[in-house]
């Protein structure tokens, strides 16, 4: 659902771009005559540019890219790691990889390793700057020490539903816990007895000394420790008392030497406590700067409800290739270098946008454009007998793997008097603007011949178009007419007799509404899932040199969209395709028929 501040300001393949924060320029890539957005200004690189320029942190730049290992990383995560290292490089600096992993009953090594693997595949590295916020365990013990004996810290016995009530409002302020006042020593002592696991889980915490009546809910005496008698995935059961994350995480970037802590919107109003941490341990500050995160169209990012998805078996997986999980993307057959153009292209700002999905699958289909060879393939096959073709007869014909790419070659593919067309490429009763093949209609078949239907026939049961019986001309070999007459369509084809099965998975997008997010009162985002994102084609027929294509391989299925070879699922001799995105073309035609 559009806001009422949002403002529709652009459009990609026919989809509406919505964004919060400015107007954005729209433009045409003359290479394609796509549509595409300007890289807006990006404050943040103004911000580290003046600091460089001014001689602050002696002209250093230390970023740091901070995920909590409790879920895979999904597209938003891919600007935070683009923002990051991208600025740390051009900057001549260095970006960190550090885990937070302050809460062992949402981590795993799972987790961690598939983050490692993310950040590699979209083209960065952390180099031997690989940290965890428990490597800092010790010393964040000792800092909470270190507050409590300056009476800035107690150890607090109200549960978390009282101090939920202890709180207040955003317009009531909080009361104090009547814990507040115990004396040093004894908070010191407790304290130490809560590490050395004498209480159990929720009977303490240690919170805070700051203001219960203060604007900023953030900084209502908030709980800096909580006991959890759980195994860490890294410190096994050395601890049973763990920092919470608002805690740890301004004093893992001080320790670490960050210039440049950026985060997205929701910690602005953490900073003040951030701050308050270092002031009152007299600690280095690093400068903590706010961007709007990345929100896509037609998913969710919320790695909550990500996680749902997955342990109800809504989809198959962390990796499924319609879960918008860089592991999903990557599978599907999104490229790291079209999700860094994208990150590129929606820029850095303040304010919420939501990217339609049509500008990523923009970015992609640029990309790919340029890379990926263009077979033939058949998803819906539809059988072309071409009765005047010689009975036995076979030959090789010249096919160019791909036009935007003069260096990389041609191929040879098979042609037989009998062969495989889609099926919606063949109209017995055509309307006016249908120019493909049918009764009497001579059609060009890609690198091949011209050819004319001449008869249909049907199933004796169904009445359902079995075959088409053609003739060729060939004098038309090449696909151009020597006695220069014009057809309107040029069609795709695999020869019946040297063409190879193959699986085809098409998905689109995992939700029918743009803003799953936005979900209504007494209304559940699950409702909102697409029961059409995934549609498996089992009878396809492709060229024959698919037979070896290589997992994870890109291409262009002409006149269909594009492709990869599954990661998982496909062996050699019994390929298995997940379309990536449709060509531009097709897009379109979506798009107009949906309006209708």
């Amino acid at each position: 659902m559009m806001g009422a501040d949002a403002r529709k300001v652009g459009s990609v393949d026919g989809n509406t771009i919505i964004h919060h924060e400015r107007e954005v320029k729209v433009m045409k890539t003359p290479e394609s005559g796509d549509v595409g957005l300007t890289p807006p200004p990006n404050f943040i690189r103004s911000i580290v540019s003046e600091d460089v320029n001014t001689g602050k942190n002696g002209g250093k730049v230390i970023t740091r890219f901070p995920p909590e290992p409790n879920g895979y990383l999904h597209i938003g995560h891919a600007k935070s790691i683009c923002l990051n290292f991208g600025l740390a490089a051009e900057f001549g600096g260095h970006c960190n990889l550090r885990f937070d992993d302050t809460n062992p009953s949402k981590e795993e090594q799972e987790y961690v390793d598939s983050i490692m693997e993310d950040v590699r595949w979209l083209g960065f590295d952390w180099g031997d700057r690989l940290y965890y916020a428990s490597d800092y365990f010790e010393r964040l013990y000792e800092f909470a020490e270190a507050l409590i004996k300056k009476g800035k810290a107690f150890v607090c016995d109200l549960t978390f539903d009282q101090m939920r009530e202890y709180r207040g409002t955003l317009n009531t302020p909080g009361k104090e816990s009547p814990y507040r006042n115990r004396p040093v020593e004894e908070n010191l002592d407790l304290f130490r007895r809560m590490r050395s696991g004498e209480f159990p889980d929720g009977s303490k915490t240690l919170r805070a000394k700051i203001d219960m009546s203060s604007g900023n809910i953030n900084m209502r005496d908030p709980v800096m420790y909580r006991i959890k008698h759980e195994e860490h995935q890294r410190s096994g059961s050395k601890w049973c008392i763990y920092p919470m994350y608002d805690y740890a995480h301004g004093q893992s970037d001080s320790l670490e030497g960050v210039t440049h802590s950026i985060c997205t919107m929701e910690y602005e109003d953490h900073r003040p406590l951030y701050d308050w941490y270092l002031d009152e341990l007299g600690a280095y500050h690093p400068r903590q700067c706010e961007f709007a995160r990345l929100n896509l169209s037609n998913t969710v990012l919320s790695k909550r409800r990500l996680l749902r998805l997955v342990n109800e078996g809504h989809v198959a997986g962390w990796s499924d290739p319609r879960m918008p999980t860089l592991a999903g993307m990557r599978r599907r057959g999104y490229t790291p270098e079209a999700i860094r153009n994208l990150c590129e292209r929606i820029g850095v700002g303040k304010k919420e946008s939501l990217v339609d999905m049509g500008m990523l699958e923009f970015c992609v289909r640029e990309d790919l454009n340029k890379r990926a060879p263009r077979v033939m393939g058949v998803l819906r096959p539809l059988k072309v007998v071409i009765d005047n073709y010689p009975e036995g007869k076979g030959e090789y014909l010249d096919a160019i793997n791909n036009p935007e790419d003069p260096g990389a070659g041609k191929r040879k593919v098979p042609f037989s008097r009998e062969l495989y067309i889609e099926q919606e490429d063949f109209m017995e009763a055509p309307p006016k603007q249908f120019f493909r093949l049918a009764p009497g209609r001579e059609v060009r078949l890609r690198y091949a011949y011209f050819i004319r239907c001449e008869s249909v026939v049907k199933g004796p049961d169904s009445g359902e178009i079995a075959e088409i019986h053609c003739t060729y001309d060939p004098a038309t070999r090449g696909g151009d007419s020597p006695d220069g007459r014009k057809v309107k369509a040029t069609l795709h084809w695999v020869s019946a007799e040297r063409s190879i099965p193959a699986v085809v998975r098409l998905y689109d997008s995992l939700f029918v509404n743009a803003n799953p997010n936005d979900v209504g009162e007494g209304e559940d985002f699950i409702s909102y899932l697409n029961p059409n994102s995934l549609e498996i084609l089992t009878s396809c027929r492709v060229e024959p040199s698919l037979s070896e294509a290589i997992p994870g391989g890109h291409y262009q299925f002409e006149r269909i969209g594009y492709f990869t070879a599954d990661a998982v699922d496909s062996k050699p001799g019994k390929p298995v395709f997940n379309r990536i995105v449709t060509l531009k073309d097709e897009w379109v035609k979506i798009q107009k028929a949906e309006k209708k």
